[in-house]
């Protein structure tokens, strides 16, 4: 059996990973690229490294996924690099998804790595079955893409109208007492015959600079992602997450900046939404962790990416003794940020107001290390190709509740999607600056 071997090397300049993108995905059909942009964030952001290539793999639907998952991870302790798709909920609740999807991902892929390259106390490491010389002079000599200028504009699956007249209705499931706070989403999508999806993440990358953006293909199914949150991560014993709820635009006048933030801030709407999903994601890290562990270590955080200011926390707790890192995910999985509160019947309503399932959209990318901690972000801000039926595609949402106004709840999908039109060469749709 072929293992990887370990060598270190001088960090080379900022180039390289971009040059990394662009070589992996033409040489492999599993390719992972871990790209955060450098921002103080809570426990860090993700590692900076690239995995392509597959020793092993594992591939399933929900039903038994995490079960395959966990004796993949437990017979070959590793570094494991994959996705768990949003339908995953199917196999912890009673739940079922009948929606057409664009993408064509299974529920959840890992792979082992031929070849692991990242970035670790100042070196390049590189974990490669090959000579780690020639894997560096092979990256160093491939050229750059130019950047898309114009695509296809991506076209909603909902109109407008639609959209305003759903979010009346879901207020109308809270004044009933159904739910107290849904995630609404709504899908755009166009088809293109042939995409470079590496040249796609390089121009997001350009327009939107995030703690957990990544790089992800699996076979003929692509994801560039902007992610600015973290799902879960586990460093020794503790589980950390990160919530995101709570959202203002940014505007080039420093001082209407200000003042957006300071709106999100001393928005009882917002905190109410944060708090919400506080709660959740509480009692989700409860399933797995030791009484009396929990811990909000951050309420109500602000922090500011290149389109929107967001509301953040932060909750952590310590594992429970027999819990394994693959029970603790599927625990806590899917994440609070993207379902609402109940969960159950929140998802029971996306199924039954949202025309499109979510598929990788509202999963999580990440990867697992040989000792059995991970690292898996939120699958927001993404744009997914389906070279299958040729179609490139992206979700937005919002947090639904009773004091929503349908109108700001449309502008803030607005908000989310524009490093993604900018990506793509077309012009966003303004939202309004009044947005929160």
């Amino acid at each position: 059996m072929q293992e990887r071997q370990l060598h270190s090397f001088p960090l080379p300049d900022a180039s390289f990973w971009q040059k990394a993108v662009v070589w992996a995905n033409a040489h492999f059909d599993r390719v992972l690229h871990l790209a955060p942009s450098r921002y103080e964030y809570p426990h860090g952001t993700f590692l900076r490294g690239i995995a392509c290539g597959a020793l092993e793999e594992v591939k399933a639907q929900a039903g038994e996924a995490f079960e395959a998952l966990s004796v993949a991870t437990s017979a070959q302790p590793d570094w494991w690099f994959g996705h768990l798709g949003y339908d995953l909920k199917n196999e912890r609740e009673d739940l079922q998804s009948h929606n057409p999807v664009q993408q064509g991902f299974h529920d959840l892929a890992f792979f082992r790595p031929k070849h692991w390259l990242y970035e670790a106390q100042g070196h390049l490491v590189i974990e490669s079955i090959e000579n780690p010389v020639g894997l560096i002079e092979e990256i160093q000599s491939t050229p750059l893409p130019p950047l898309y200028t114009v695509l296809p504009p991506l076209q909603p699956h909902t109109l407008k109208e639609a959209y305003l007249a759903t979010v009346e209705r879901l207020r109308q499931h809270i004044e009933d007492g159904d739910v107290y706070e849904i995630n609404y989403c709504q899908e755009f999508s166009a088809k293109i015959p042939e995409l470079d999806m590496a040249r796609v993440f390089l121009a997001l990358q350009k327009h939107s600079h995030t703690p957990f953006g990544a790089f992800y293909r699996c076979e003929d199914q692509w994801m560039a992602g902007a992610s600015p949150e973290r799902f879960l991560k586990r460093p020794g014993q503790q589980l950390i997450s990160h919530p995101i709820k709570g959202t203002a635009p940014r505007h080039e006048d420093a001082v209407l900046d200000q003042k957006l933030k300071i709106g999100l801030r001393e928005s009882e709407k917002e905190r109410a939404e944060n708090l919400m999903i506080v709660d959740l994601v509480r009692n989700d890290l409860a399933r797995s962790c030791r009484a009396g562990s929990i811990t909000v270590e951050e309420l109500f955080g602000l922090y500011s990416f290149p389109q929107v200011h967001q509301m953040i926390s932060t909750v952590t707790g310590f594992l429970k003794e027999g819990i394994t890192s693959v029970e603790a995910i599927a625990r806590a999985f899917p994440m609070g940020s993207m379902t609402g509160a109940p969960k159950i019947k929140v998802m029971e309503l996306i199924e039954q107001y949202e025309p499109a399932r979510r598929g990788l959209f509202s999963g999580a990318v990440g990867f697992f290390t040989p000792t059995g901690d991970f690292d898996f972000n939120v699958v927001i801000r993404s744009l997914f190709y389906n070279a299958d039926n040729q179609k490139l595609s992206y979700q937005v949402g919002s947090a639904i509740t009773y004091d929503s106004v349908p109108e700001q709840e449309y502008q803030e999908c607005l908000v989310k999607a524009e490093a993604m039109q900018r990506a793509l060469g077309s012009t966003p749709q303004k939202a309004s600056p009044t947005v929160r």
